[in-house]
């Protein structure tokens, strides 16, 4: 299987990152410079408000949006005074076994630990969404090649995805070996489960280093500032996504290929001749035929091999997706037709969930089965495909209506709300009225004007569908709104407005506006 990491940074104001696994886009990371990204960043902030009712405090850290901090992410160093001898031995222990002090249930209250104006050091875990401010944690992570420092995390440890007990075994002596400083944490990425404990001091040393100049940045500056940013989304994606299974990074920029390369000699020397300069004439992705695959991602409708498809709708709680057999058929059993669509929509559904970056709840409606085998086959394939997403995935049992839901860590808007705007005609409903249902409304708002003793012209801006249905349709009836009324309808169409379009204006014999009641404007 060949596998390639293509990065497409030409336009300044977006960067583009694919992976492709034999010719199939299998991931995208896009990034637009017009739009601040915090995740991963660590601030000194400010408390700025507390919510007890919810356990929540809300923090200013100096980015014109206050962040939230739940109970459940403030650290034991924000507490520890306020617990007795024996809650504080019960969450030291805690910090040291494999369960942290997040699960423990003996936090004090927000409101104890927290005043209006206490300073706190805080890494933004979630970018906002719609009208929610970014989600804080004080539980600092700091990410290198191979490991990541935890500095409130008092052990150390191994990544959950390395699943061998023997493997781990063996990094846990290795991490031992190299003999951290004391008071900080360590865990294994899975991308050092196979290097050497040379790689693993290197790349302890840089983040001890890095750590140094945090700290300094903390003691010297006030808060609300920023005390460490995240890498660029070039140098992020390779930090944490290249591995040796990735043949090749094409860069088709030139000081970003120099960039990339003296980041890879740095952290990975052994692969820095992995990095490429793509210099086709033709641009990166259309040579790769993976532009048109990526324009078709925020389609609602997705066809699987044979004539099945999904359909998948996102709205601001959660994501629904539904399977449809369409055309698909096997030997004429209803039940194994339903059985293979339903193994293709799950490595499908699994596939468009990482490239749409969909997060939250996700209920997946596949097509009833009455086989017990096919019902947990399928909840098999489901969470066999999602395993390889780098994102925390949740998946539970099939329900009896054949319903499968899921939850995904959301880290960052989606794709969608990254690179699309709400409709301002329909305002994202997809929906908008038509033109005969508006020119009822008009003739209604008319002869509310009309009714009113000092209008004697009324002025309508609105769309032209709906202009030529009424001059169409509704002819007489205006002739008898005027002649009843007395007054003179004058309908003027505007250019760039949606077909809900309706502005009225009400003039007197002497051309003044006349204000009516529920004459729109």
């Amino acid at each position: 299987m060949k596998k390639e990491m293509l990065i497409n940074v030409l336009q300044p104001e977006e960067s583009r990152i694919a992976i492709v696994e034999d010719g199939t886009l299998e991931e995208l990371y896009v990034e637009r410079t017009s739009i601040e990204q915090y995740t991963g960043n660590i601030y000194k902030g400010r408390v700025v408000n507390i919510e007890p009712s919810i356990q929540a405090v809300f923090v200013d850290f100096g980015v014109g949006r206050n962040g939230f901090l739940h109970v459940s992410d403030v650290e034991y160093q924000y507490y520890k005074h306020l617990l007795s001898d024996r809650e504080r031995n019960d969450a030291e222990r805690n910090r040291n076994s494999k369960f942290n002090e997040r699960t423990s249930r003996n936090k004090p209250p927000i409101q104890d630990i927290f005043q209006r104006g206490s300073e706190v050091l805080v890494q933004v875990i979630k970018e906002g969404i719609g009208n929610k401010g970014p989600t804080l944690s004080t539980y600092i992570s700091i990410p290198g090649r191979y490991l990541v420092l935890m500095p409130g995390l008092n052990r150390l440890g191994v990544s959950r995805k390395i699943a061998d007990e023997d493997l781990r075994r063996d990094l846990r002596k290795i991490l031992r070996n190299l003999d951290p400083p004391e008071g900080l944490g360590f865990i294994i990425r899975t991308a050092g489960a196979d290097r050497t404990e040379k790689d693993l001091q290197r790349d302890m040393n840089y983040l001890l280093r890095l750590w140094k100049t945090i700290v300094r940045r903390i003691k010297k500056l006030p808060a609300p500032v920023d005390i460490y940013e995240e890498s660029d989304i070039v140098l992020r994606t390779i930090r944490d996504i290249y591995s040796s299974g990735i043949d090749a990074i094409w860069i088709d920029e030139e000081e970003t290929y120099k960039r990339a390369r003296e980041f890879m000699k740095a952290v990975m020397p052994k692969n820095a001749d992995s990095i490429k300069l793509f210099e086709g004439k033709e641009p990166i992705f259309h040579t790769y035929k993976i532009e048109n695959e990526i324009d078709r991602i925020q389609s609602r409708h997705v066809p699987l091999p044979g004539g099945a498809s999904l359909v998948i709708d996102q709205t601001e709680a959660l994501v629904a997706i539904d399977v449809n057999s369409g055309s698909y058929r096997a030997d004429d059993d209803a039940e194994k037709s339903a059985y293979q669509v339903n193994l293709r929509a799950a490595e499908e559904i699994a596939r468009q969930i990482r490239l749409r970056d969909l997060g939250g709840v996700i209920v997946n409606d596949f097509i009833d089965m009455r086989d017990e085998r096919h019902r947990r086959g399928v909840e098999r394939k489901l969470r066999d495909c999602v395993a390889r997403d780098r994102a925390r995935t949740k998946v539970l049992r099939i329900s009896p209506f054949g319903l499968i839901e899921m939850t995904r860590q959301r880290i960052r808007p989606s794709l969608r709300r990254s690179i699309y705007e709400d409709c301002p005609c329909c305002n994202g409903t997809g929906q908008v009225k038509t033109a005969e249902s508006m020119a009822i409304e008009v003739m209604r708002a008319l002869m509310t004007a009309s009714a009113h003793s000092d209008v004697s012209t009324v002025k309508v801006e609105l769309h032209q569908q709906v202009a030529d249905y009424l001059i169409n349709n509704k002819r007489r009836e205006m002739l008898e709104l005027e002649e009843e009324y007395s007054v003179k309808v004058h309908f003027q169409t505007a250019a760039n407005v949606g077909p809900a379009h309706l502005s009225l204006r009400c003039l007197n014999n002497n051309g003044s506006h006349v204000k009516v009641a529920e004459a729109r404007n």
